[in-house]
């Protein structure tokens, strides 16, 4: 505990100081252990930070008991023994923290000291503190050679292959051709890797339909995927980078101060922060700092602060470090978005894919403006693996728009009433045995006939990026589920003007719309159909695969594991979940039902002859926001297979932009250009 004086307290916790030194030792490097090495936290930052400064303060008061191996000098946790060790060519540090506006000043106050003049004027950078992945890139004669990461500060894990998936990380500096810039003859930079906000969400949906690891925040997704041993993974992540210092340098002049190193790295073609400022003077700082507050969770990436640097480079490196830590800069953190509350109980949800969601029931908690009474538990191994139990005051984090979730349970504050919570043995909706696949982490209802599961199979089928049936709504697919008109998918196709009337709500131009939309979505093709079926792991990208495959739906159902992994773009996973569906004779009397009412299970054979791939050759689209069943690589994939071009950045060149939901800059750049706005469903019926 630390006083009010800033002190530690140690006659509260019966310890004499090198004991407790010792033991704060132990739990502090665990915790680095399980953040930087494990990329699997168990306490917030907020209790870490506490844990820290008790330790920094015992040190102060106790500068004897200081060792080289403490914490408190050295950043970071020890590489993964699975990587090649790299030692950096300077120490790559962390920096200390402030809190708010007093510490700022503070900080400047005591700079003061090690300066010609203690009041001398003083202008300054600040930057967005990402929390990410930092990472060191080391070019030679201009090319990239190595990639690391931060490790312990000294040393870190060679991951050049892993780097060099990730488009943002230039392979060849200056990258433009015609830059009047000499190529490095050796480089060294420093950056941070991580995942955009709305492709997060995206990817973290993709892995909770493909019944994959879900990962708790950006930071962790970008760490987990940086430390896949296959570059090929870590290629299919929508990772980026923002490069903000030079480490090492030779045979070129640096600029001494940041706000030209900013510029120089960005003529060299480095991806950098557009959100960096220069800054005047300290209250300057300090106001940006006020006004990044205000707007963290209105740009497309994790901060938790601004790092605030001497602009005069060289002078800032004269003021020396205290520990690790340099004198000439420091972050300032932003408050933790998370609470502590009472974890009520657990609901199960059942999806559409039959996964029983555990769901947390929270006492109501006010999170960062909005009163959180759910959150997510991911899955029963991730509950099992934090001994979470009903009855626990347990961390909720909120940031942004991302859906609350269990950081963890506060154990020091367990009374012995608390519950362990218990895997489902079967489904809280129809009562059948839950099921679990070997190596899944996820367990299942497998009824295809459970009603929560048809519910959310009626919702997915009959939406835009599916079936695209017009005036079937959410609350008329659970209505017709409820009442028993609709006991599996193909049902829909055999309702009647009658059973419709009948219904409360229903007069005869609702029905009308209805029926005449789902008739007219007899007509979509097979790639839609099989689609919106539902199978695992099976959205637009690979439905288009299989159907250019195979030709008709019936020759897909005859397809063996094998063959299917053949199909590039398939893998044994989807292979898997593929035969297995078509191999249930309910599944194959449901197909029997849709045959029935008209649907079309094969290509036209004029269309199978090639049309369907050149459907959309010659032109160049740009991708934006957040599109309802795709996400912004598989909708790339999908233009790219049917002949057309995705660029970055919209121009007079461009012919569409495809703009899902929360679209940006690029929309209004398209509406000024008069470039064509396209949704999803409008991009699938080019095809």
């Amino acid at each position: 505990m630390v006083l009010p004086d800033g002190r530690a307290d140690t006659k509260l916790i019966g310890m004499n100081p090198q004991e407790r030194i010792a033991q704060l030792r132990d739990e502090i490097n665990y915790h680095l252990y399980r953040y930087h090495v494990l990329d699997s936290p168990v306490i917030s930052d907020a209790e870490y930070d506490a844990l820290y400064n008790e330790l920094l303060a015992l040190e102060e008061e106790n500068p004897a008991l200081v060792t080289p191996d403490s914490p408190t000098q050295r950043a970071g946790a020890e590489p993964l023994s699975a990587f090649a060790k790299v030692t950096h060519p300077a120490p790559i540090l962390s920096l200390s923290n402030a809190f708010n506006a007093a510490d700022l000043f503070a900080w400047r106050q005591r700079i003061g000291r090690y300066l010609p003049d203690p009041n001398m004027d003083l202008d300054y950078v600040a930057e967005p503190k990402l929390d990410g992945l930092t990472v060191v890139l080391t070019y030679e004669n201009g090319r990239f050679t190595q990639g690391a990461t931060r490790g312990n500060g000294e040393v870190g894990e060679d991951i050049t292959q892993n780097l060099r998936t990730i488009t943002a990380v230039p392979q060849r500096i200056p990258v433009d051709p015609q830059s009047d810039l000499p190529a490095p003859p050796y480089l060294v930079v420093r950056g941070e890797v991580f995942f955009p906000l709305d492709k997060f969400e995206q990817f973290n949906e993709r892995q909770r339909v493909e019944e994959r690891q879900v990962y708790m925040n950006p930071r962790n997704a970008a760490s987990g995927s940086l430390r896949q041993l296959d570059p090929r993974i870590t290629a299919g992540r929508p990772l980026t980078i923002f490069c903000y210092d030079l480490v090492a340098w030779d045979g070129i002049d640096v600029p001494d101060h940041q706000w030209d190193r900013l510029n120089y790295l960005r003529q060299l073609g480095f991806p950098v922060s557009s959100d960096s400022q220069y800054c005047e003077s300290i209250q300057a700082v300090a106001d940006i700092y006020n006004a990044w507050f205000e707007k963290r969770n209105q740009i497309n990436y994790e901060v938790d602060g601004v790092v605030v640097k001497i602009n005069d480079r060289p002078l800032a490196e004269s003021l020396g470090y205290v520990g690790k830590d340099p004198r000439g800069a420091v972050a300032m953190k932003f408050p933790a978005q998370e609470k502590t509350t009472k974890l009520l109980g657990v609901q199960v949800n059942v999806g559409r894919t039959g996964i029983l969601a555990p769901n947390a029931l929270l006492e109501p908690v006010e999170i960062g403006g909005v009163v959180v009474r759910n959150a997510t538990l991911h899955n029963y191994d991730e509950i099992a693996r934090k001994d979470i139990r009903i009855g626990d005051t347990v961390i909720v984090k909120r940031a942004g728009d991302v859906i609350p979730y269990i950081v963890g349970p506060v154990a020091d504050l367990r009374d012995s009433s608390e519950r362990v919570i218990e895997p489902p043995t079967h489904c809280p909706v129809c009562g059948e045995p839950a099921l679990r696949v070997p190596g899944e982490v996820a367990i299942y209802c497998d009824n295809p006939s459970c009603p929560e599961q048809l519910v959310r199979r009626v919702e997915y089928f009959v939406s835009r990026g599916a079936m695209d049936i017009d005036g079937f709504g959410t609350k008329t697919g659970a209505l017709l589920a409820e009442v028993g008109l609709v006991k599996d998918l193909a049902d829909i196709y055999y309702l009647s003007r009658e059973d419709l009337l009948a219904l409360e709500g229903f007069k005869d131009k609702k029905v009308g719309n209805l029926l005449n939309g789902l008739e007219a979505s007899k007509n979509q093709s097979p790639v839609r159909f099989l689609t919106a079926l539902g199978i695992r792991f099976v959205g637009n990208v690979v439905a288009g695969l299989l159907i250019d495959e195979f030709g008709s739906i019936d020759a897909l159902a005859e397809a063996d594991q094998a063959r299917l992994e053949e199909v590039e773009g398939i893998g044994p996973g989807t292979a898997v979940s593929v035969t297995s569906w078509f191999a249930d004779e309910r599944h194959r009397a449901l197909l029997e039902k849709f045959r029935a009412a008209g649907l079309k299970f094969a290509v036209e054979k004029s269309a199978q002859d090639g049309a369907a791939s050149t459907a959309l050759a010659g032109l160049t689209f740009v991708i934006t926001g957040t599109l309802p069943t795709m996400s912004r690589d598989e909708a790339k994939a999908f233009i790219e297979a049917h002949g057309g071009k995705v660029t970055g950045s919209v121009s007079k060149n461009t012919d569409f932009l495809l703009a899902g939901e929360k679209a940006g800059s690029k929309l209004t750049k398209a509406e000024s250009l008069g470039v064509s706005i396209i949704d999803e469903a409008k991009l699938l019926n080019m095809t």
